[in-house]
């Protein structure tokens, strides 16, 4: 019984009823000038809803009166922005004739309703009176119109809250957005998840790789006991926390200011950095550098400084302080990177691990590969990114 009656208790029953009513204002003063006055109606409405700007005014009355304050997702999408097809406005057209068809019938029933529950109780008690208007011709006094009487006034609800259901589910589809619509929203939220993926990878890889070098150069430091050596490795964090620090400068950037550009994150012009980093962090680098880093595409170059920074910082954090081999190679309209390092005690597993993941991730965004895994004895990393 208390499921029956929850409908009643919701305001935007009401505010439901209220839209429909809305809808035959106007019509209703052409029935007092002109016997036509559903056609006179009805044409007008026709004409606005190929106004671009109808679907606003209506979609804004819809959120406000037939969705309420739910929350996102919960109920019909409604969209408010105008028509931007024929199609969005042959929809309109058919809303606007709904609505006034469905908002005829509610208004007529909500006045006839109560009126027919009159004339059956006037009738039952020999009163007499008129024929109960539009709905009902009654012919003779009986009692047994009082037992009648009530069913109008129970009828009455329903109407109203079924009603109600059934113009909100038509504003779903009718003001609801079009598959052009969905297809751009889709693609938004995509670009939204990628940009936010992306910020994590950049996080993950700078201040990942700046806090290994940090432990490393603190733990050195402890063990050698040397000032001099102290000195140096103190020098190394600062310098390595000065670069992270900058780095999430530019990430927060990119959250504070969407339209912030993207050239000034590092990319492989910088590469020197990352090895004389990973060198004052004990790592024996053997590097060699070739082709021309400065005239790589953007992104090529951006990505790949990421993955040459992810791919030292696991060497540093898994195998310590030894000798690696890095080639960073421009030639056939490929990037080539590869680090190579004795294999530590414990092997990374194949697959695990945000680092890896994202080295993949990024590979795999710009159409390039990369491989992760043991090689002849060795931890190999290798990297191939189409400069085109």
């Amino acid at each position: 019984m208390l499921r029956l009656l929850r409908p009643f208790t919701r305001a935007v029953t009401y505010t439901r009823w209220l839209h429909l009513f809305m809808a035959v204002v106007w019509p209703a003063m052409w029935m007092y000038l002109n016997e036509d006055w559903w056609l006179l109606s009805a044409v007008p409405l026709g004409l606005a809803g190929l106004v671009p700007g109808m679907r606003t005014v209506e979609g804004l009355q819809a959120r406000l009166l037939l969705v309420g304050r739910r929350p996102a997702g919960v109920g019909p999408e409604i969209v408010t922005t105008p028509a931007a097809s024929w199609g969005d406005r042959a929809r309109t057209v058919l809303w606007l004739e709904a609505r006034l068809l469905l908002g005829g019938v509610v208004a007529m029933l909500t006045v006839q309703l109560p009126i027919t529950t009159e004339t059956l109780v006037r009738a039952g008690l020999g009163g007499g009176g008129p024929d109960g208007g539009a709905l009902l011709h009654l012919s003779g006094d009986h009692w047994w119109y009082l037992a009648l009487a009530p069913l109008p006034l129970v009828l009455l609800p329903v109407v109203v809250v079924a009603s109600g259901e059934l113009i909100t589910s038509l504003a779903g589809r009718l003001l609801g957005p079009s598959p052009a619509e969905r297809l751009a929203a889709l693609e938004e939220r995509t670009e939204r998840l990628l940009e936010r993926n992306r910020i994590a990878r950049e996080l993950h890889d700078s201040i990942g790789h700046a806090l290994t070098v940090a432990v490393v150069q603190a733990g050195a430091a402890r063990a050698a006991g040397d000032p001099e050596f102290t000195d140096r490795a103190l020098a190394a964090i600062e310098d390595t926390g000065r670069a992270a620090l900058e780095d999430l400068d530019r990430v927060l950037g990119v959250l504070r200011e969407s339209e912030r550009p993207v050239s000034s994150r590092p990319t492989l012009a910088d590469a020197d950095r990352l090895l004389e980093s990973a060198r004052a962090s004990g790592a024996k680098l053997d590097a060699e550098v070739s082709g021309p880093l400065e005239a790589l595409p953007g992104p090529v170059s951006r990505e790949g400084y990421r993955i040459l920074q992810e791919a030292l910082t696991n060497v540093l954090r898994h195998a310590g302080a030894v000798p690696a081999q890095v080639r960073v190679r421009v030639a056939d309209g490929t990037l080539e990177l590869e680090v190579r390092n004795a294999l530590p005690a414990a092997i990374p597993t194949p697959g695990r691990g945000s680092g890896l993941r994202g080295m993949r991730e990024r590979a795999a965004l710009l159409g390039g590969r990369a491989h992760t895994g043991p090689d002849d004895g060795d931890w190999r990393v290798r990297v191939e990114l189409p400069l085109g």
